[in-house]
């Protein structure tokens, strides 16, 4: 098949989506990705794709056409006009550097925001072809949930433009059970089936050595890896931390940055925990599994709000192949699948003391009894959770619209 993908995020960004392009070139589909500048996380354009733009028009077989837009830089405002001017120049300049392509299906990325939807329905029209929309966020829940717009005026247009872009799409796809009511609710069709997230490939193996960087400790490492934003709610893990601070048995590492990285970094040094929390920054997705196998617990927090309980976090799929037990602090779809599978410790979400209090419960498991918890993440990842199977579900779909 001849696939256009449409993503504000792709390489040398790191998000699912790339794994997704290079399996569907793996197995022969030709496919096209139009995206916009490297800016994420940092909101500033890539230095190396600045110095050698041309450098970044191909990826693991993948064509790229890449549209200009204004950085994500700091602030709300400055995040708004990202979101708007990708969409603008996308359905304006890259409608016009693809106009000689052809394609059988039109793929959109989304994990925020939901105006990648607008390129691709335009998209969808003007190539003829059928659009499958992944919605790893709902709006405008999230923008209430993490306090970016309060406005109930803002809100109700958002949700409107929600409901225009779900019910130009031949098929919705929801990265939780949970997400497909409230997809419906603003689709108005039944056209929407449930596809989480997987492990990208590089989780699939247990590194052989640890970093040669980064001191092995002899502490009990709880370990955070990804985003450092408001929905991870760090308010709370910092709350923990600072219960457990004077607890020499613990160490606390955070692996990854986002737009509360500074307010992190100056929280650590003004509650005086230095000593107990090293933050080691952002780091390629290539080297997660070695920085996985120096934890004894990894940690997926989100806030305790109705949106996040019906989230799936995308960084459960890769802890659960580290064959580590994981402690979670949130509610809904996530905390199922660790109480259910038996994978790890949940505590509600925003309840720093019981974040804390399973912390020490771990600590005073055996070996073997935290052993366990790791094998069946395992288990549970390659059940659930396939990356082959899922993708393959994805192939069905795609050539059953395209056919129609």
């Amino acid at each position: 098949m001849n696939i256009l993908v449409v993503t504000q995020y792709y390489w040398p960004e790191n998000f699912r989506i790339n794994d997704l392009v290079s399996v569907l070139v793996n197995r022969g589909h030709q496919v096209t990705v139009l995206t916009g500048i490297p800016n994420y996380p940092t909101g500033i354009a890539d230095a190396d794709f600045l110095a050698n733009p041309s450098n970044y028009n191909m990826h693991d077989g993948a064509n790229i056409i890449r549209v200009p837009m204004i950085t994500r830089g700091k602030g709300g405002l400055k995040l708004v006009v990202n979101y708007i001017s990708f969409a603008l120049s996308a359905s304006v300049i890259g409608v016009y550097k693809l106009r000689k392509y052809k394609f059988d299906s039109v793929f959109a990325f989304e994990p925020s925001p939901i105006t990648v939807g607008l390129p691709a329905i335009l998209l969808r029209k003007i190539k003829n072809a059928p659009l499958i929309f992944w919605a790893l966020d709902l709006w405008p829940d999230t923008l209430k949930a993490i306090g970016v717009v309060r406005s109930k005026y803002i809100l109700s247009v958002v949700g409107w433009l929600v409901s225009f872009i779900y019910k130009r799409c031949d098929l919705v796809l929801g990265q939780s059970e949970s997400f497909l009511p409230h997809i419906k609710k603003y689709a108005g069709h039944d056209r929407i089936e449930y596809f989480p997230s997987w492990a990208e490939s590089v989780f699939q193996y247990v590194p052989t050595a640890l970093l040669a960087d980064e001191p092995v400790k002899s502490q009990f490492n709880v370990m955070f890896a990804g985003n450092i934003g408001e929905a991870q709610d760090f308010s709370s893990v910092l709350y923990a931390m600072e219960l457990l601070k004077n607890d020499s048995r613990i160490h606390w590492t955070i692996v990854g940055s986002g737009r509360l990285s500074e307010w992190l970094e100056n929280n650590v040094i003004s509650r005086g925990l230095s000593d107990s929390v090293t933050l080691a920054g952002r780091h390629p997705v290539e080297k997660m599994p070695e920085f996985f196998q120096q934890a004894d617990a990894l940690l997926v927090s989100l806030k305790d709000e109705p949106i996040f309980s019906m989230t799936i976090p995308g960084k459960l799929q890769a802890y659960l192949m580290a064959d580590k037990p994981i402690l979670a602090m949130l509610n809904g779809d996530g905390a199922k699948i660790i109480i259910d599978s038996g994978c790890g410790i949940v505590c509600e979400a925003g309840n720093g003391q019981c974040l804390a209090d399973a912390v020490c419960r771990l600590i005073e498991m055996t070996d073997e009894e935290r052993l366990m918890m790791g094998n069946r993440g395992r288990e549970l990842s390659e059940r659930e959770f396939d990356r082959n199977m899922l993708i393959s579900r994805l192939e069905d779909w795609m050539i059953q619209l395209s056919t129609q």
